[in-house]
Formats: structure tokens, sequence, C-alpha cells
């Protein structure tokens, strides 16, 4: 039930038709009894700017939710913004502080992290790679740089962007061992594809699955199938793995508590989802 009192979460995106939020937010909030909605926001480009000032003239508003085009757009137009945001060079949620400062944060390696931690998979001074510099490999680097590795490998078939990416996080994080030009997974403890690849049947597997260590963690952010040839090949090693849907259910409690309300565990969203819907 929406009221005079409820909170209003704006989902900014365009085209609107495939946004999930909120098919796991607002059945959470009505089974929490939670007073506050997430409405999706069509915007386009040229109008977001704009916009995303004036949402925040709301006094009912508890925070922006923000997907594609406006991600890379949006760290202009905030006040402050977290490491993560500024080595991903994206953000994808912003609210208000206490001073009406617009702050962002990018929450995609967050709930990467959270999730390989759940799992058991110790990051602390461990080695690991990302394939993929774009928008979610980035901010998966940028996670696992503060969540404690002592070295990350980057690769991208854009090798100037995995260079510029090294850049960024060498300058937030300096005692890091960052490098570049590499994809093969041997020594790795922690191996993560951030590409597209296995969104479609037939792509290349990301690294050399033959090289990777028996006791390594695999990590997948393609969420079309939820066992992806490299996770099957992966499982086949014996590697322990993270399936792509669980970076979005794990980020989830950490845009909760950004948004200042009653968060929760991965497994009560997905109970409560309405994915099909």
């Amino acid at each position: 039930m929406i009221r005079g009192t409820t909170r209003v979460i704006a989902h900014i995106g365009w085209p609107t038709h495939a946004f999930k939020a909120p098919l796991i937010y607002n059945p959470y909030f009505e089974r929490a009894g939670i007073d506050a909605v997430v409405v999706p926001m069509g915007c386009k480009a040229g109008a977001y700017p704009a916009l995303l000032r004036a949402v925040f003239t709301l006094e009912n508003i508890a925070g922006a939710l923000v997907t594609m085009p406006h991600k890379v757009t949006t760290v202009a137009l905030l006040d402050d913004a977290s490491p993560a945001v500024r080595i991903a060079g994206s953000c994808n949620a912003v609210r208000r502080d206490g001073a009406g400062r617009l702050v962002g944060e990018m929450f995609d390696g967050e709930g990467f992290v959270r999730g390989v931690r759940r799992k058991g998979c110790v990051l602390d001074r461990a080695r690991a790679l990302v394939v993929g510099a774009g928008g979610v490999g980035s901010a998966i680097a940028a996670s696992l740089a503060g969540a404690g590795v002592a070295a990350i490998d980057l690769f991208d078939v854009d090798a100037a962007a995995a260079d510029a990416l090294a850049a960024r996080l060498r300058r937030h994080y300096p005692a890091i061992d960052v490098r570049t030009g590499s994809n093969d997974p041997a020594g790795q403890d922690v191996v993560v594809n951030a590409t597209p690849l296995g969104m479609n049947e037939g792509d290349p597997l990301p690294v050399d699955v033959a090289r990777l260590a028996p006791d390594a963690f695999v990590g997948e952010v393609v969420m079309r199938d939820e066992m992806t040839a490299f996770l099957t090949a992966a499982r086949a090693r014996g590697c322990r793995f993270q399936v792509g849907t669980d970076m979005l259910f794990e980020q989830i409690p950490a845009y909760l508590e950004f948004f200042g309300l009653p968060t929760t565990t991965p497994e009560v969203l997905r109970e409560v989802a309405r994915l099909d819907a």
C-alpha cells in the first residue's frame, strides 16, 4: 500500500521493461512492513541530469537506483563519491546526506565480494584475476582491493581500458600489486569473468580452464544462464564458484543499508522475489 508517508526509491534508466529491482525490493518491503517503494522512472540520456537533481528535491526520496545508460554520467553529478565509484568511473546508487549533498556508491563489486565471502572464500592477501575492465569488472576490482587482496591481475581485449583501470587502482590502493596483460589463471586464488562471454551459445571461455587450480574460487557476472559454460568447466575442475545472480541478490542488502532502510539477507530476497511476474 502506497500512502502519504511512503518513502520513494527512484529506479532510473532506459528502457525500463527489463528492470528487476521492483520485483525484488517491493515484495520484500511488503513482507517486512516497510513503508517504501521502488518506482521505475524511464529517462533518456539528455534529460537525466535534470531529472536526478529534481528527484532529490523531493522530501520523501530515500535514494535512487541508477542503471544503464546513466551509471557513468552520474559520477559528474555527485557532490561526493566512494573509492569504488572513482575507480569504476560509474555509480549505481545515490542518496542525499544530512547536508543536502548527493553521495554516490557503486555496489556491483560489493555484491560480488559479499557473496564470495559468504561462501567461505578468504580474500585477505589473496591473488585475483579479473577478466573484463568495463563497468562491472572495474567495480569488482575496486571491491576486491577494498577487501584486502594482495594482488590483482587485469585483462581486457581493450588493453588501454585495463591499463587505465590499473592506474586508478594503484592511485587508491598503492600497496596492492596490480598487473595487466595476461588472462592466465594459473596461480590465482580468485578468477572472475566480468565480460559478456557466456551470454551466447558457443562463446569462447574467458580463460584457459585447464590452468585453473582446483582450489581456486571462480566468479561469474553473466546472468542469462545460472551455470554458464565457464562455471560448468570450473566446477568440473573442482573449483568453488559463484553464479551471476548471486551478485545481484548479495548487493541489495548493501543498497538497503545505504538508503537507511531495514536490511535483510539474500535468502529472504530470493524467497520473496517475483522475477517471473
